[in-house]
């Protein structure tokens, strides 16, 4: 089975090792037909601690690091501009 991966942006990176992403989806009500923005925030595993706060990243499933950590950093924009 693949494993997801999501697009967040970086909110917080004060823990050691993990950033805070938050992840924007937009889906279709189903009375009014309108878009709506919901968001949800994940706890990532960032090894090197290169992740800072604005940083989009790009973060994948992973088995479970700590209690509230399933996910990992794949990819983000400081390291792709380098």
């Amino acid at each position: 089975m693949p494993r997801r991966v999501l697009q967040g942006v970086v909110v917080s990176d004060k823990a050691d090792k993990t950033v805070t992403v938050l992840v924007e989806r937009r889906l279709m009500h189903p009375m009014y037909k309108k878009f709506v923005k919901r968001s949800k925030r994940y706890h990532a595993h960032d090894e090197d601690n290169r992740c800072k706060v604005g940083d989009v990243v790009r973060i994948g499933e992973c088995r479970p690091i700590s209690k509230s950590k399933t996910w990992e950093v794949l990819s983000d924009s400081a390291a792709a501009g380098a």
